[in-house]
């Protein structure tokens, strides 16, 4: 998160949500100290989240901060620290649609689709290739939502899904439409109507 991209930002009062790294330097303009932006998040339970009642200069720039200390991993200490330019107290909730949108981004991507191995480079045809990706990411997250109140998916130790919805229904969707015989009496292209 460069100093540059920063200030534009603050400066075109553009709001935003960003996350930083645990060991990302800040500046407390009222204790006149730099310290590591975990330091402020440190006796909070976990999942607890709070923002910090103060501005901070990160990068030079006046910005909040908000943040939670996550599950730990191989015993090191995880933080979800958030800058924003206004609304702290909104920041979990903001973060979380954007993080809807990353997971979006990702199943078109690497986890999903691919789209990012096509050679298309004519933009008519990229756009009308996007727009198929989209419907289908569509249908198959329809189904998932669908198929996951009949047959819901496994809650690991952590407490989240060991699949997204998305995911959990990828699979059966491109079964169904490449082998007839893995139907399994579903009608999937009347279900995929209605979708």
């Amino acid at each position: 998160m460069g100093k540059d991209w920063l200030a534009f930002l603050n400066r075109n009062e553009i709001r935003y949500y960003i996350r930083i790294r645990n060991n990302f330097k800040i500046f407390l303009p009222h204790k006149n100290k730099e310290i590591k932006a975990s330091h402020l998040f440190n006796r909070l339970k976990t999942n607890e989240f709070v923002y910090y009642h103060k501005i901070v200069r990160v990068n030079g720039q006046l910005c909040y901060l908000s943040g939670c200390k996550l599950n730990p991993k191989n015993l090191k200490q995880e933080f979800l620290i958030i800058v924003s330019f206004n609304k702290p107290e909104k920041a979990q909730e903001d973060y979380q649609k954007r993080w809807q949108i990353e997971m979006c981004f990702k199943a078109m991507k690497s986890s999903g689709f691919d789209i990012e191995k096509t050679h298309l480079q004519d933009i008519q045809r990229i756009e009308k290739l996007i727009l198929l990706v989209i419907i289908a990411f569509v249908w198959c997250y329809k189904i998932g939502i669908y198929l996951h109140q009949i047959n819901p998916i496994t809650i690991k130790k952590h407490g989240r899904k060991a699949k997204s919805i998305f995911k959990y229904r990828l699979t059966f969707v491109a079964n169904v439409l490449l082998n007839s015989e893995n139907q399994n009496n579903i009608d999937i292209f009347s279900f995929l109507s209605c979708t």
